[in-house]
């Protein structure tokens, strides 16, 4: 059957490196055929397990040998405590919120002979919604890195899975989580799949899972972090400020590829109209990757210094010219629009005809039309051949065609052979969301989630207020056309903080995409970037 991405609006603004595995059939349930049949029951899902297997690294020149222990943690829905278990032959609607449980599927790593109170610990997940952490375990920090090229499909199998000389073991412990319902984690149902699928119950079940975590392993005492990747980066601002409410203060939140206000996606911001912000905060990236495949009329030799050139123009006259709608005089238009052609390589007729409003659908469909090729949007350096060439905006990307196989055949393997996990279970890529997601979300100091496209950037900035302590880490990838790396600073620029909170926040810039780590010189910087993160948060001020 034909994979898709999900069609809901919201959602098509967080699909990060999972959302084109999402299939059109619903996943089955735990208790399916293809592993009930293997004689296991609800207990193989919903009592917590574990493994532990023991391997070593060389990252950063040090060697790190470590005690991997693969396993699940049962965790229950928001609100299951207050709801009393249905006794038998009572009412089947008193026991939903109580019979909610997630077993969650995780993967950590822990430094052999290091003391929890000076060893910190990194909680790490990805995005999607629903996806599996796969990616930044077997791309940026565990010990075993799939090898992908640097702008080009991979061939078949078999993929390379090499040593990470870049794993983030030399700074921190390390902790994959997959999302309930994504992996190796389940659901327990039937039909519960929205007790923990929203932003809200997704961000409690995280939050408990970290909660379990530190009790299992006795790890109150170690410095912690965050690390989420796309809808992880929404995910972490619900989950620091859930957690600082908890009384867990966070040391640091590293967030890679951000979105954390819907309103800035750039795929479909034409169902949003009066609301300009996402082709401004767009138009940088447009720029970054009309340069890199040199459609440029005039090509810049210097990336960075005509990032800055164009982030001005982005904010200043191209902002003005879209706040005046159609008051806009027929001069001003044509001056903008030939500003926008030397900053993008569109043709001057298409940017008029769009009325100088480009979605990022679009603007891949278009960037290399004259090819018949599409532009990736994960990662816009890839590129591939047209589906449809009468199309209107891309109808597929590029840069998941180009590697998705490669990370599933080599955490599969991984997983089964070197963490001896999984027997004949169903690893799950993409947990099917669109049904049930819920991205009504409450933000602190509110009663009821307001009548709006999701934001988290209060909860951020509540979780920043409330431990002026907590730093932040903002990591960017130029050629990012799914969080637009303007986006991110647009959106930090814009928390509401006090002024003197801002240099709690550090920015990170790469040459790469979505997925930074799959360029490999920015998978170094991201290395040395987080570590020194880790350290610098990790060390009590004096």
């Amino acid at each position: 059957m034909k994979n898709k991405i999900l069609s809901t609006v919201a959602l098509a603004a967080l699909f990060a490196a999972s959302a084109s595995f999402a299939a059109d059939k619903p996943a089955d349930k735990p208790d399916d055929k293809a592993e009930s049949g293997k004689g296991w029951t609800r207990a193989h899902y919903f009592t917590p397990e574990e493994k532990i297997t023991e391997g070593s690294v060389v990252t950063n020149h040090q060697q790190v040998n470590y005690k991997a222990v693969t396993g699940t943690l049962v965790v229950h829905a928001k609100g299951w405590e207050d709801t009393p278990v249905k006794a038998q032959g009572g009412d089947d609607k008193t026991e939903d919120k109580a019979s909610a449980e997630a077993s969650m599927f995780y993967v950590a790593y822990f430094k052999k002979d290091a003391r929890a109170e000076n060893r910190p610990v990194t909680f790490i997940y990805n995005g999607g919604p629903g996806s599996a952490s796969l990616w930044l375990h077997m791309g940026a920090f565990g010990p075993r890195r799939i090898v992908t090229n640097t702008d080009q499909h991979m061939a078949a199998a078999p993929y390379k899975v090499a040593p990470n000389d870049e794993s983030l073991l030399d700074a921190s412990d390390l902790v994959f989580i997959d999302a309930p319902g994504a992996g190796f984690s389940r659901i327990a149902g039937p039909d519960k799949e929205k007790a923990f699928w929203g932003i809200d119950a997704d961000g409690h079940a995280f939050a408990e899972f970290i909660t379990e975590f530190l009790n299992k392993y006795g790890r109150w005492q170690s410095p912690k972090f965050l690390f989420g990747e796309s809808y992880g980066t929404t995910r972490s601002a619900v989950l620091v400020n859930m957690l600082e409410q908890r009384a867990i203060d966070v040391n640091g939140v590293m967030l890679l590829s951000q979105i954390l206000a819907f309103d800035l996606s750039p795929d479909t911001p034409y169902f949003n109209p009066g609301v300009d912000q996402a082709y401004e905060t767009s138009l940088p990236t447009y720029a970054a990757t009309a340069w890199y495949h040199k459609k440029l009329p005039d090509q810049p030799k210097d990336l960075k210094s005509f990032l800055d050139e164009v982030e001005k123009f982005a904010l200043g006259d191209y902002a003005l010219a879209l706040n005046k709608g159609a008051d806009l005089p027929e001069a001003e238009r044509n001056a903008v629009a030939e500003k926008l052609h030397k900053y993008t390589g569109l043709p001057v007729d298409y940017i008029k005809k769009a009325d100088l409003r480009i979605s990022g659908g679009e603007f891949t469909k278009t960037l290399q039309d004259d090819k018949d090729t599409t532009t990736g949007r994960i990662d816009t350096r890839f590129s591939g051949p047209n589906l449809d060439s009468l199309s209107k905006e891309a109808d597929y990307d590029p840069f998941i065609s180009a590697i998705g196989a490669a990370y599933i055949a080599g955490f599969n393997d991984y997983a089964r052979k070197d963490l001896k996990w999984g027997d004949e279970r169903r690893f799950q890529l993409f947990a099917p969301v669109g049904k049930y997601w819920s991205f009504q979300h409450v933000p602190p100091g509110a009663d009821q989630a307001p009548w709006q496209s999701p934001n988290v950037m209060v909860d951020l900035a509540t979780a920043m207020k409330t431990n002026p302590k907590l730093k932040v880490q903002l990591n960017v990838g130029y050629f990012d056309l799914a969080t637009p790396f303007f986006e991110g600073v647009y959106e930090m620029k814009h928390l509401p903080i006090p002024a003197r909170l801002q240099a709690n926040i550090d920015y990170k810039f790469y040459e790469s995409g979505h997925m930074v780590y799959a360029a490999e010189p920015s998978l170094k910087q991201l290395h040395d970037n987080a570590a020194e993160f880790i350290k610098n948060a990790s060390t009590p001020a004096p």
